[in-house]
């Protein structure tokens, strides 16, 4: 899979220079998520802004979380995956953090309404593969979106990057099948050239074990089964 056309705006740069005034705080947040409007220009774009501020504490994940959204855009990229929307790190409104393309969506689907149509089948292999990677601990249904250009894009990357296997997703559809070929060679690159783009989103230890993840999808490149104590995030949606 490759990705197909980006925005007519070019969204990197609006993300990272456009001045960024808050909209309001998004809903069924667990975090401080806020939608933004960010203007350049005399144009305008929205994105979604979660400031270091919002994060709650939690036991198993140091504070910057943020920087996790960022560097999940960065690993998509340098797969050629094009999965996850134009994600930027900088100050904003409520002080550093995340700032992301907002998706222009039908909210009414997710990953098990979009399972039920085999033409999104490769786009959702594709997030399966890309969990299995970056060590998803939350992939809820929710945060596959059906974008109105027609692409499966995959939001809210927080809690991936972990040292310790984490992965806790609804996407168990695809188990014991082949990853794809072609996600498979993407993947073989990938793992003896992590992109340096990483350093100061994650530590030494996270990218040694991106890297070693990587290796280990290529050398059994088969989507595994639910077998951790805890498979599922909550809520499923």
């Amino acid at each position: 899979m490759r990705p197909s056309e980006r925005p007519q705006v070019d969204a990197l740069t609006f993300l990272r220079e456009g001045d960024v005034e808050v909209e309001g705080r998004m809903p069924w947040s667990s975090n401080g998520t806020y939608l933004v409007e960010v203007c350049k220009n005399g144009e305008a774009m929205r994105a979604v802004y979660k400031p270091i501020r919002g994060e709650r504490p939690l036991w198993d994940f140091p504070e910057g979380l943020y920087r996790r959204e960022v560097a999940a855009y960065v690993v998509s990229e340098a797969l050629g995956w094009g999965l996850v929307p134009e994600t930027v790190a900088r100050e904003g409104p409520l002080g550093p953090g995340s700032l992301q393309r907002f998706v222009d969506a039908d909210f009414s689907q997710h990953y098990f309404t979009l399972l039920e149509f085999p033409e999104h089948h490769d786009a959702l292999k594709a997030t399966c593969a890309f969990d299995l990677l970056v060590n998803n601990a939350d992939r809820k249904g929710g945060h596959c979106l059906l974008g109105t250009d027609h692409r499966v894009w995959s939001v809210d990357h927080g809690l991936c990057f972990h040292t310790d296997p984490k992965l806790r997703t609804v996407m168990w559809d695809f188990e014991g099948m082949p990853i794809p070929e072609p996600l498979v060679a993407d993947l073989a690159r990938f793992s003896v050239s992590v992109p340096e783009r990483l350093t100061g989103l994650l530590d030494g230890e996270e990218i040694d074990a991106l890297a070693g993840r990587a290796a280990a999808i290529v050398k059994r490149p088969v989507y595994p089964s639910a077998r951790s104590a805890r498979p599922y995030p909550w809520p499923l949606v």
